[in-house]
């Protein structure tokens, strides 16, 4: 009899390890820090978490200070809505930014430092690739929770998608020598970015009990967290933290796209916090640190935008130098932009754009003027749209992937959104507006009441398949779509066209993108 019991106790404990293995992802989750409870919708299979905290609220002496590890909780969080956002100007629906683009109503404040979750029921141990979402919003605005974030639809094709809050404007991006002095790195500012590192740091150590695979992760994000994207890959502090790279619409690879004048760096930077302070009647950072959030959120509007710095140590050197001199985190990258991009930009009467140009480019206005002319108020509108367009994101994305292919090894695609957005009959016509590509790339039309056509359809699950292929294994190629190739200088830049129809294409504007590049070399070089 007891030499019965023996293969019976061993099978018993094959099968116990067996189920083990294969637990499957339930409304409850153990985080490191304490139990997160979630919802679960049977209708998609997708279970959702909503305002998990990943560090402390950075509020009294936390305040302008790196994010801090979260406190262990006892009794099991409730994570079915979304967290607090950060502080901001109360959103609303503005131009072409419909409500769908917004954050819902609810609550604004400084501990905000949290996150959302989207994963479809299955093995826990299924090792899905993660998509780890930054929002836009120019650095002063914006939330994971805007609806046209929603991770459901992208985890219905096996992807676990994460978005996340960080620290916003003065309160994410104010740089003052009292805080410089104070910290160990002898710098300050770029609170927000390390909010962003915290949270892909958070990811990496929870991620795996939600059905995410850590080593398979990719950061994304759009306009300001594209930039952000940029960032990332170009900070040392980021080292590990993800495989791949998405960014759309934004970025900083040629440094004075953006800016004629030398980076923002840490001395500019804390001139800036000082007349900010002196504006708020404070003489130092324990009395900056007493004055009310919705005080400084005023002084923010009256001084400027506070945003990312080359500040030495989450960005040793602007991004175009670290790329340059191939110091960054070599992955693959998908990046690209809008063709109405930049009707974000004020549009300028034909004089007050041709003053403009002097002023930005100085005696090779009339270079740009050749390519970019301004004979009538329609011409110049149109050039106005492109030339911003190239200014703010085209030529980021052509410049990101020159450098890359000539030091790293990682493949970039490139891609232009050109379909014309549907609107409704009481919105204007924007285009291929700026944004308007998160509604097909990441397959959320269910979020908007925009009249969609089956060609549009057609193209939000061409794009939310390639986006999802691009986070599994860092290429967006796959069955049912058509070949994207990679671009470089060999094949002429090839980028890939989302408009009525899709296929790829040398970029668009290469005479523009020469002309530009060529003026902007020759100005860095006086500035050197």
């Amino acid at each position: 009899m007891k030499y019965l019991l023996v293969p019976i106790f061993a099978f018993l404990l094959i099968f116990s390890s067996c189920k083990k293995r294969h637990k499957n992802i339930r409304k409850v989750i153990s985080t490191r820090k304490g139990k997160v409870a979630g919802s679960y919708n049977s209708k998609t299979d997708v279970y959702s978490f909503k305002g998990i905290p990943y560090a402390k609220p950075p509020v009294d002496s936390l305040r302008w200070r790196p994010p801090q590890p979260v406190n262990k909780w006892n009794d099991t969080l409730r994570a079915k809505k979304f967290g607090p956002i950060c502080m901001q100007p109360k959103p609303r629906p503005i131009s072409m930014w419909s409500r769908e683009f917004m954050p819902p109503a609810g609550n604004i404040s400084e501990g905000c430092l949290n996150l959302n979750i989207w994963t479809k029921k299955g093995p826990a141990n299924a090792h899905r690739a993660v998509i780890v979402y930054i929002p836009g919003g120019g650095f002063i605005s914006g939330s994971g929770s805007v609806p046209i974030y929603n991770g459901a639809n992208m985890a219905q094709k096996g992807i676990v998608f994460v978005t996340i809050n960080y620290r916003l404007g003065i309160f994410g991006f104010l740089a003052y020598p009292g805080l410089t002095n104070q910290s160990p790195h002898h710098t300050s500012g770029n609170y927000g970015l390390l909010d962003q590192i915290a949270a892909l740091k958070w990811v990496q150590k929870n991620i795996a009990a939600f059905g995410g695979d850590p080593n398979n992760v990719t950061v994304a994000g759009q306009s300001a967290g594209s930039y952000s994207v940029n960032y990332l890959v170009a900070s040392p502090l980021a080292k590990g933290l993800f495989q791949k790279a998405i960014a759309e619409s934004g970025g900083t690879a040629m440094s004075p796209s953006n800016s004629i004048s030398k980076a923002h760096t840490l001395s500019s930077a804390e001139k800036q916090g000082e007349r900010a302070a002196k504006m708020l009647n404070a003489n130092n950072i324990s009395e900056l640190r007493n004055v009310s959030a919705d005080s400084l959120l005023k002084i923010e509007q009256k001084i400027g935008s506070f945003s990312p710095i080359v500040d030495g140590y989450v960005l040793p050197k602007s991004v175009h130098d670290l790329l340059k001199n191939g110091n960054y985190n070599n992955v693959p990258v998908l990046t690209g932009w809008n063709t109405h991009d930049g009707l974000i930009f004020p549009v300028k009467s034909p004089p007050a754009y041709r003053q403009s140009l002097k002023k930005r480019f100085g005696k090779y206005a009339d270079d740009i003027l050749q390519q970019f002319p301004a004979t009538n108020d329609s011409i110049a509108r149109k050039s106005q749209i492109h030339l911003n367009t190239i200014l703010f994101a085209e030529i980021q994305s052509w410049e990101w992937m020159k450098l890359q292919n000539q030091t790293g090894g990682d493949k970039v695609y490139l891609y232009n959104f050109q379909k014309d957005v549907p609107h409704t009959a009481n919105e204007k016509d924007y285009g291929a507006f700026h944004s308007g590509e998160i509604l097909y790339a990441y397959d959320n039309f269910h979020e908007s009441n925009r009249p969609f056509t089956s060609t549009d359809r057609k193209l939000k699950k061409t794009m939310s398949t390639y986006w999802a292929n691009f986070a599994r294994k860092g290429n967006p190629n796959g069955n049912g779509v058509p070949y994207w190739p990679p671009s470089n200088k060999q094949n002429n830049f090839q980028t890939m066209i989302f408009g009525d129809t899709v296929g790829h294409e040398q970029i668009p504007s290469l005479k523009d993108l020469q002309l530009l590049n060529k003026i902007f070399t020759k100005q860095m070089k006086k500035t050197q």
